[in-house]
């Protein structure tokens, strides 16, 4: 048994502790119901419990008989419960208004105990619904119950009774003696139209017969085994009946063939308690009395996976019922508590590290046409997968000789060639169907050791038939056109670019090109060139601690474009174009950074470039498009995980695109295959690097930068090393040496003008924990491919980060399908979400202060009103009416703001320092008052009433003055009223 072939995800599994249930009480029935996605369970004591789809308590209700329940079951005509104690049959209507206690009926009394229940579903019956009962005696019973048993009478004694008795004698029931000892299980089987009970007679251990035999004496079919039958089930697709015993062995029965067995399953070394089936999958899932539960394929008769339900002590009680949920891929099982096992069907559940290959993994392509994916790791072999299954379609070890590590490969934009480069400067085209050599570079004798290692290969457009064009990246920054002829097996280097970066450090931004008019017999699309170098050229000594070789280059071939850009290792981007016949330089550290030799001089390293330009059919379709169309939307909904609602990414598939998927660069498209479009319809292209020091930075062709974005993850400021973009530049993608992934929704952003708010970071998940080297975005499917020096190649969605599988696992991929959230056992990161940055950066935060001064209940409980009481106010109230809380009210109408007369006050504190102090037309006595919390409009006038003369009034307002002199807030105490907890 492979350790890695698991079915279901024990580590992963839930615990629900029925709440209401008595102590010592377990639960003795589970059943679901498929069509109302609701699951019943009924303990031993009474407790009947329904659950919805999210495993929530929808009803409940307790069942007051003293009787111990033995089984439920769903009555799907009547849509109410059945549950069957020792000696009693209890009705539940769960959908009744009132009391959920007082609408349950009781049915009885019985001739034995009874151990064992099901519902008869027939398709013609209405209102009408059979119930096939398993006793102690060996009966089986069949009870048929309609609507008007229990309809009428419940409204006629609903108030007066909780639980209504209904005599046994009034119901049509028949019954049949089938077995000598107890009938532990009984189900009915809709597809052999025909039910099934099994009992420990040895002789009589399963019968199986249809619902006519228990009205005559017939004889019936009858499968005998030693010891008895504890559980069955029958597989609807491979028509086989399982059952397990005392004896420890599954059998396999067909339903017609009851003399012998059609196979055995052993592993068992306790009695088999249970089986149930997992019908898509063809699983048969059993348990035994130690609580071992063990899966197998009734295909191949294997053993798919063992566990233990380890948790409890030896003292707890035993799994009484299990049922398998097919809506939600899920084993429930019934003890004390209920547990749910998830089932997994791409992922594997153990503490091995995904591996698609041994070694690291050097490059990943993507080919569009077959749809498939290719790989290789260091060990220089070469691995071909199918994308939607995962299987492995073929592979080639040792492509360029034995211990030759490959370092780049490309694949052509028909999708039948690609081409792989080794270090030692050899490159080969191969037959992309069958894995079939055509070309080769060979190595010549003078080269030195990794003196021509390739770092990047790009198909180029040949503009006649039977050509290949490849054009190469070597480490020493050289960057070199191959060339293949259809009748030569041998490819030949054909022209080099020259070395531009020292000419460049010379101080001269631009360098213009002279066209070569060398004779070829094949028609190239970039022509040779050579620098014009001005005579007073000379070379100037540089840092040796910063290398100047080219690091990374892309390729832009398309109609009124034709661009090479490279990034070197000292930051430096170089555009050639061969258009205009010019070489420049876009950008350079050192005009925005000030070089510290004693800094690092690797922070300034383009570890990748890209362009992004959107071609005519692309532009035009961007205003209508949305952002996904709603039938890839709503097939690719899945389970949210904990950071929010997730946000779709652009749908790039559009008709009349010709574009390759390798790398990311965009390839030629022909004029005619245009349409008759022209280039005014398209912006010019613009260029995204990714920096060792962690930033995606974004130019136009002049050089002028356009964004500068630090994506946000874990740790921020991490080195990048990849980038991708899809047909249409809609989206980005870019990964870090720390293995996440980041993607940024970039379609708005190239529609002028280039707002920098337009560039939004939609994700960002953690796909490997080691290094990851490149990234690939397939849109069809929206999936994201991620490969790593760990050695594994992993699928995503992209609308969610949530894992896939890996290509190498034992499972077949179901892209499609959304399971539960679950990561790889080497990451513990949950993918993060980010917001708008409208809605956290950007929009200042406004407070919403919830207490303001109200002037017109100050007017109310000012000293004036007091005065006009007729009955005079008590010390006591007089106190609290002239607390200034009691004036305090939620902000009705802002008009005006208060201006603040004083910021910062150091003799106050730290505290009461930074409290602003507002200035309101009061009183004398609160003319100083700091309001806390306030912005809402003060100005109003006097509250009290200075016009009126008398001498009452003059002698409160000295009073008052008086009282101003000793302290300029009577009456409160900030300390402790606001701040309690701080010291005086």
């Amino acid at each position: 048994m492979d350790e890695e072939n698991l079915v279901f995800l024990v580590s992963r599994k839930q615990r629900v502790v029925i709440s209401g249930s008595r102590r010592r009480d377990v639960i003795k029935g589970i059943v679901k119901v498929p069509q109302l996605d609701l699951l019943i369970t009924a303990s031993q004591k009474g407790l009947i419990t329904i659950f919805n789809g999210q495993m929530k308590v929808q009803t409940s209700t307790k069942i007051t008989d003293t009787s111990w329940i033995t089984g439920c079951d769903y009555l799907s005509q009547l849509k109410r419960i059945v549950a069957t104690t020792e000696r009693t049959i209890v009705v539940w209507d769960y959908k009744a208004q009132g009391s959920s206690q007082e609408n349950y009926f009781v049915i009885k009394p019985m001739d034995h105990c009874l151990l064992c229940v099901c519902v008869v579903s027939l398709p013609g019956q209405l209102c009408r619904d059979d119930i096939l009962l398993g006793d102690d005696g060996g009966f089986v019973n069949k009870f048929t119950v309609n609507s008007n048993d229990f309809g009428l009478k419940q409204a006629k004694y609903k108030k007066k009774l909780q639980s209504q008795v209904l005599d046994a004698k009034n119901f049509k029931s028949v019954k049949r003696k089938l077995h000598n000892d107890w009938v532990m299980k009984i189900r009915y089987i809709p597809a052999l139209n025909c039910f099934g009970s099994c009992s420990l007679d040895s002789t009589h251990s399963l019968v199986l017969e249809s619902l006519k035999r228990l009205e005559d004496n017939l004889p019936v079919r009858e499968f005998s085994m030693p010891r008895g039958a504890n559980a069955f089930c029958y597989c609807v697709k491979t028509n086989v009946i399982v059952t397990g015993g005392d004896d420890k062995v599954l059998r396999l029965w067909h339903p017609s063939i009851s003399t012998k067995p059609v196979g055995k399953l052993v592993g068992h070394t306790f009695s088999i308690t249970d089986i149930v089936t997992n019908e898509k999958d063809q699983h048969v899932i059993s348990l035994s009395s130690a609580k071992v539960f063990r899966v197998w394929d009734i295909q191949t008769l294997s053993l798919l996976q063992v566990f233990h339900d380890s948790q409890g002590g030896p003292g707890d009680m035993q799994i009484y019922s299990m049922v398998f949920d097919a809506n939600h891929g899920m084993l429930i099982t019934g003890s004390s508590v209920m547990d749910m096992y998830p089932l997994t069907r791409m992922i594997q559940d153990t503490k091995q590290v995904p591996h698609t290959h041994e070694w690291e993994i050097n490059v990943m392509l993507y080919n569009r046409y077959f749809h498939q994916v290719l790989t290789i790791c260091s060990e220089s072999i070469i691995k071909v997968w199918e994308l939607e299954t995962g299987l492995q379609i073929y592979q080639i070890s040792d492509p360029h000789g034995f211990n030759v590590e490959l370092t780049s490969a490309a694949v052509d934009e028909s999708g039948f060639l690609f081409a792989t480069g080794a270090y030692n400067g050899t490159v080969k085209i191969w037959d992309f169907g069958s894995g079939q050599e055509k070309k080769v570079l060979p190595e010549r004798k003078d080269w030195k050791e990794e003196e021509h290692w390739l770092q990047r290969l790009i198909f180029l457009k040949a503009q006649e038939k039977h050509q290949y064009l490849l054009l190469s990246l070597e480490r020493s920054g050289k960057i070199k056109m191959i060339q293949g002829k259809e009748d030569d097996i041998y490819l030949a280097v054909i022209w080099e670019l020259p070395d531009v970066v020292r000419v460049l450090q010379n101080g001269n931004r631009i360098v213009h090109l002279r066209t070569s008019n060398k004779n070829r017999s094949m028609v190239i699309p970039i022509p040779d060139v050579e620098l014009i170098i001005e005579k007073n050229f000379s070379q100037h000594a540089n840092n040796p601690a910063i290398s100047t070789e080219v690091n990374c280059i892309d390729l832009l071939q398309v109609e009124g474009y034709n661009m090479i850009a490279a990034g070197t290792l000292n930051g430096v981007i170089i555009l050639w174009n061969f258009v205009t016949s010019t070489v420049k330089e876009v950008y350079r550290p050192e005009d925005c950074f000030t070089v510290d030799r004693d800094l690092d001089p690797k922070r300034f390293r383009i570890n990748d470039i890209l362009f992004l330009f959107r071609k005519p059919e692309c532009a035009r379709r961007s205003s209508q498009d949305s952002i996904c169309s709603s039938s890839q939307c709503d097939s690719s909904k899945g389970p949210q995980s904990s950071k929010g609602s997730k946000q779709s990414i652009h749908d790039s598939e559009v008709k009349g695109v010709q574009t390759d998927v390798m790398g990311g660069q965009q390839q030629p498209v022909d004029k005619k295959h245009l349409g008759g479009t022209n280039l005014t319809d398209t912006q010019p292209p613009i260029l995204v690097t990714a920096h060792e020091d962690g930033h995606l930075r974004l130019w136009t062709m002049e050089g002028r930068l356009l964004k500068d974005f630090l994506p946000f993850t874990k740790h921020t400021a991490v080195s990048l090393t990849s980038l991708y973009t899809d047909s249409c530049a809609r989206i980005l993608l870019t990964g870090n040496v720390e293995g996440h992934v980041i993607l940024c929704s970039i379609s708005s952003f190239l529609d002028p003008p280039h707002d920098e708010k337009k560039f939004k970071q939609l994700l960002a998940w953690r796909a490997h924990s080691l290094e990851t080297i490149q990234i690939i975005y397939v849109e069809d499917k929206q999936v994201v491919l991620t490969a790593s020096i760990d050695g594994s190649v992993r699928l995503w969605h992209a609308l969610s980060g949530h894992y896939c599988g890996y290509f190498g696992q034992r499972r077949v991929f179901e892209i499609s399908q959304t399971s539960d959230f679950i990561l790889p056992c080497d990451v513990n990161e949950y993918p993060i979400e980010i917001k708008e940055e409208s809605k956290f950066t950007e929009k200042k935060q406004k407070y919403e202060y919830p207490l303001v001064f109200d002037q017109e209940r100050w007017k109310k409980m000012s000293s004036m009103s007091l005065l006009f009481k007729r009955t005079p106010p008590k010390a006591f109230e007089v106190e609290h009416d002239f607390k200034y809380f009691k004036c305090l009210s939620t902000p009705k109408i802002r008009r005006h703001a208060l201006e603040g007369f004083k910021t910062e006050n150091r003799k106050a504190g730290i505290v009461f320092g930074s409290l602003p102090i507002y200035r309101i037309p009061s009183p004398p006595s609160l003319r100083l008052l700091p309001l806390i919390g306030s912005e809402a409009q003060m100005e109003s006038t006097d509250g009290i009433s200075g016009k009126k003369k008398g001498r009452h009034v003059q002698h409160e307002k000295t009073q008052r003055k008086k009282s101003l002199k000793r302290n300029l807030v009577p009456q409160i105490n900030l300390t402790s009223s606001f701040f309690p907890s701080i010291p005086k």
